[in-house]
C-alpha cells in the first residue's frame, strides 16, 4: 500500500519531501524549488541593487560582449527576441543599456552598457551569480560537464 500525503500527520516529523511521488514528479518538485529560490533572490536583488536577476544577467552578458546584436543576446539566453524586447526597453529607460542600429544592417540593433550599466557589471555579493559561483567552486568538473549535456 502506498503512503499518501494525507496519511502523514503534519507534525509527525516525517520529511514530506521524501514521500514516494515518482521520479518525474520529484524532479519537477526540485525544479520548482530552484525556480522559487531564484525568484526570492531576484526580489532581494531588486530591493538592494535596483535590478532583478534576469536584468542583471542581461547586463553581465552585454558587458562581456560589447556591441552584441540583440538577436545574439536572445540566442545566448535561449529566448525569443520578442521576449527580450521588454526587458531591454526597461533597462534602456533606466539608463543602464543603450542600443543603436548596426551600421552594416540597419534592421539589426547593437547593444552596449551605459556608465550606469557598467557600474552594475561587476561581481557582487548577494546576487544569484555569486551564489552559483560558490556552488560551482565545490562541484567537480566532471559533474558540471554531465549537467551541461
Amino acid at each position: 500500500m502506498e503512503t499518501t500525503v494525507t496519511d502523514v500527520p503534519s507534525g509527525s516529523g516525517l520529511n514530506q519531501s521524501a514521500l514516494p511521488v515518482g521520479d518525474a514528479i520529484d524532479f519537477l518538485r526540485l525544479i520548482w524549488a530552484v525556480d522559487h529560490a531564484l525568484q526570492r533572490r531576484s526580489k532581494s536583488m531588486a530591493a538592494t541593487l535596483g535590478i532583478t536577476g534576469p536584468q542583471r544577467l542581461v547586463i553581465r552578458i552585454i558587458g562581456r560582449f560589447p556591441s552584441i546584436h540583440a538577436r545574439q543576446l536572445a540566442d545566448i539566453l535561449h529566448l525569443h527576441a520578442s521576449s527580450l524586447t521588454a526587458l531591454l526597453k526597461r533597462l534602456e529607460r533606466r539608463g543602464l543599456v543603450r542600443r543603436w542600429p548596426d551600421g552594416r544592417d540597419r534592421r539589426r540593433w547593437l547593444l552596449g552598457l551605459t556608465r550606469q550599466g557598467q557600474a552594475l557589471n561587476r561581481e557582487t555579493p548577494g546576487t544569484i551569480e555569486a551564489a552559483v559561483q560558490r556552488t560551482l567552486r565545490t562541484t567537480a568538473r566532471r559533474d558540471l560537464d554531465v549537467a551541461r549535456t
